[in-house]
């Protein structure tokens, strides 16, 4: 597609809308999840709430790039909020651990196709001189449902029910899907669905031009997976009722940072600022560890916030300059794969390691420190190779 004069469009607000009532409505659930299961004799398997939904996702990112390259960015979108309707009704419907734990494995699905469709398509609509600033907006968009779900999650069931809470999240996921409905399709060449679309090849799986920056969304993301899984009990621990809040800081926090962020990385390169938001994630997470005040929390969750304000856009953007324009969608999947890994491992073993024992909270939060330093040592390794080539 040609190069645009502005992406204010119509459209681009609609995509943003849209991720906004996706984000919420899946994460509208996740806080009260870990009392959930605990209330059903299942404490012992609370990594695998996280865990589960992504490795589900990881799962069907091939899929969703290879059809979102052949069929259509929209119909891919489609999908993953529809998954979210249908399982928002159930889980009131599923009261064992087992049964819970089959949910958590069919949600992973929403999130396997929503995203990977949707920067596809923002990166079809945007010229690549602005491309960090959009990716930017997008991520505020996502931030507000992200942060905000949970605490409206948390509100709905103190004030109502769980189970009300698993309707909200059902009936927000729906709006996403009415959202779509008004946006027109950028995929120029798109075909019909067939079943031979589903038949993933090796090297449909992997972009080799975009591995760089999935290597450091691996490295960065860890840190949220152990921080969806371990911070609504450092929450109860240190008597926050709503387990929401943190993330609900997190936002705040982020909004504005996406907005500068990409933008400053259009101008002076996602390597550059990337380091400055390993840098904040590495501190972000070693505060966390110390944190045994709600001050202290908040103050970690602000830090995160902004570290993940600058991580996101400029990740996505670094991804899409690199990607082959005739294989967005594979290219995106590749570093969403990237994000679950990172997601599933940080979730899978936060929750070894914190294993119910409040006085091994720090541990689980500064292991994810030592994560973001290796993706900080391999920017700093990136920026010496290039600065040998020039």
């Amino acid at each position: 597609m040609g190069e645009k004069k502005s992406f204010y469009t119509f459209q681009f607000w609609l995509l943003c809308t849209s991720s906004v009532l996706f984000m919420a409505s899946f994460n509208m659930i996740i806080p009260e999840l870990p009392s959930y299961l605990d209330a059903m004799g299942g404490e012992d398997y609370k990594g695998l709430i996280i865990g589960l939904f992504a490795s589900t996702a990881l799962i069907s990112r091939p899929f969703s790039g290879r059809l979102a390259d052949t069929i259509g960015r929209i119909p891919v979108m489609i999908i993953g909020p529809l998954v979210c309707v249908t399982l928002g009704l159930l889980y009131p419907a599923f009261t064992t651990i087992w049964g819970f734990l089959f949910l958590r494995i069919l949600h992973g699905f929403s999130t396997g196709f929503k995203p990977t469709g949707t920067t596809a398509y923002l990166a079809d609509i945007v010229s690549s001189k602005n491309r960090g600033e959009a990716m930017g907006i997008l991520g505020v968009a996502g931030s507000i449902g992200m942060a905000a779900g949970p605490a409206i999650g948390s509100y709905i069931a103190m004030e109502f029910s769980l189970n009300a809470m698993f309707y909200a999240s059902s009936f927000t996921a729906l709006l996403s899907v009415l959202v779509l409905f008004g946006m027109k399709e950028t995929l120029q060449d798109k075909v019909k669905f067939k079943p031979s679309l589903l038949l993933i090849h090796p090297r449909d799986v992997v972009e080799p031009r975009v591995i760089q920056p999935s290597i450091i969304m691996f490295l960065s993301v860890y840190a949220f997976g152990t921080v969806l899984t371990v911070t609504p009990d450092l929450s109860d621990h240190l008597g926050i009722g709503n387990r929401g809040l943190f993330f609900t800081a997190t936002l705040l926090a982020s909004v504005v940072t996406r907005l500068f962020a990409g933008k400053a990385s259009d101008r002076f390169g996602r390597e550059k600022i990337m380091m400055i938001g390993m840098t904040l994630l590495i501190a972000s997470t070693i505060l966390l560890g110390f944190s045994d005040t709600p001050q202290l929390f908040y103050m970690s969750a602000a830090i995160y916030g902004i570290a993940a304000g600058i991580n996101s856009p400029t990740l996505f953007a670094w991804t899409v300059d690199l990607a082959d324009e005739l294989n967005r969608g594979k290219g995106m999947s590749t570093m969403f794969i990237a994000l679950e890994l990172g997601v599933i491992l940080g979730s899978i073993f936060g929750a070894e390691i914190y294993d119910n024992d409040v006085t091994r909270f720090k541990y689980a939060f500064w292991f994810s420190s030592f994560m973001a330093a290796l993706g900080l040592s391999y920017l700093i390794r990136l920026l010496a190779l290039k600065r040998k080539e020039k």
